[in-house]
């Protein structure tokens, strides 16, 4: 039985690719600076739509996959930068909706679980932690663009950053996030009057 670890196996195997093709070594060697400059970035970007570490970096992975099946060269031409935030984002957005497909099946063990620990835990973070869901949940049945859009921008990107990621004109933003803003308001009003 071979003892090795399975990413030892994988590097042997393209050892032995790039000694029988060159071609495979320069892609390999511009994906890993794309990578390496991109990675922090994207993952940051996850981490303040998901909430969840893990969560973040599975889909920052998912997202540089993306990138490697699709573009794993820099292209004159290509906004890396862009594109990488745009399918990180709309990734976040599927992880959210995903989530409120969930939520049906957990709300019955989380509802016991607050019962029986309601004593344990102060009541403000129970008001934080469901502000936060039925944020989710507005963000979830809004229109796509305009939730990346306040996503991207409540996660600390200039204007600048978010006309690039959605190939629309810096002038643009402004008035698109105040419907964007209207729109959230009115779904997560919509959601907390359901609550009552």
């Amino acid at each position: 039985m071979d003892k090795s670890l399975p990413h030892e196996n994988v590097l042997h195997l393209m050892k032995l690719r790039k000694r029988n093709d060159t071609s495979d070594e320069s892609l390999i060697a511009a994906f890993e600076s794309l990578f390496l400059e991109y990675w922090a970035p994207i993952y940051r970007l996850l981490l303040r739509m998901v909430t969840d570490p893990a969560e973040a970096e599975d889909l920052a992975l998912e997202t540089f996959w993306r990138l490697y099946k699709h573009h794993p060269a820099p292209q004159a031409q290509f906004n890396t930068r862009g594109w990488l935030q745009r399918v990180a984002a709309n990734l976040a957005l599927q992880s959210i909706r995903s989530f409120k497909r969930r939520e049906q099946y957990e709300i019955k063990a989380g509802r016991d679980a607050l019962e029986q620990a309601s004593q344990n835990y102060p009541p403000e973070i129970f008001v934080e932690k469901e502000a936060r869901r039925i944020a989710r949940l507005a963000l979830a049945q809004m229109n796509t663009r305009q939730a990346e859009l306040l996503v991207m921008r409540h996660s600390g990107l200039a204007y600048k950053d978010i006309a690039e990621a959605l190939s629309l004109a810096p002038t643009s933003i402004g008035p698109l996030l105040l419907r964007a803003e209207r729109e959230f308001e009115k779904q997560y009003r919509a959601l907390t009057a359901e609550k009552l």
